[in-house]
């Protein structure tokens, strides 16, 4: 289960006509907490950005899935609503939920879920889908997390 996270990096960013202008610009980040969210983004954009940055604001991106797709370059929110049937009504239920998209385009974006969607066995139809302005999205990876050390380990390490 992945607990996204946006956050929002302020900083200076040169133009393409030579001129700095200040801009926000918004990622998401998987964490367990809002303290390892801003850590994680603050390691992944220290590399692509020069000068100063600021953490200008996280908050809870409610996603229940993520499809990625290579060579697209921007993001789309689909809105899903799932339908069930209550079998004692008869009545037909929907239940939403809110999905991402890696596309180049809004078309390709509804084939990226529709390809990620091929195995569900519920019915589903599309409700929304708009772009966002998500620059980049930075999964959990295992490898980069440093090896919890021993306190064997640790004490070897003093004594060096």
């Amino acid at each position: 289960m992945h607990n996204w996270f946006e956050c929002k990096v302020s900083y200076e960013k040169m133009m393409e006509n030579g001129m700095q202008k200040k801009v926000t610009e918004p990622y998401l980040v998987d964490a367990l907490s809002f303290t390892e969210a801003e850590a994680r983004i603050i390691e992944e954009i220290r590399p692509f950005i020069t000068g100063e940055f600021v953490v200008a604001d996280i908050k809870r991106a409610r996603l229940s899935e993520l499809f990625f797709n290579e060579s697209g370059d921007r993001f789309y929110r689909i809105k899903v609503q799932f339908i069930t049937l209550d079998e004692k009504s008869g009545a037909e239920k929907k239940t939403s939920a809110q999905m991402l998209a890696q596309a180049c385009t809004l078309k390709e974006a509804i084939q990226v879920l529709e390809e990620g969607m091929k195995g569900t066995m519920a019915d589903y139809v599309i409700a929304s889908v708009a772009e966002t302005s998500i620059m980049d999205v930075f999964p959990f990876n295992a490898e980069k997390v440093p090896a919890v050390k021993s306190e064997e380990e640790l004490i070897a390490e003093e004594k060096a």
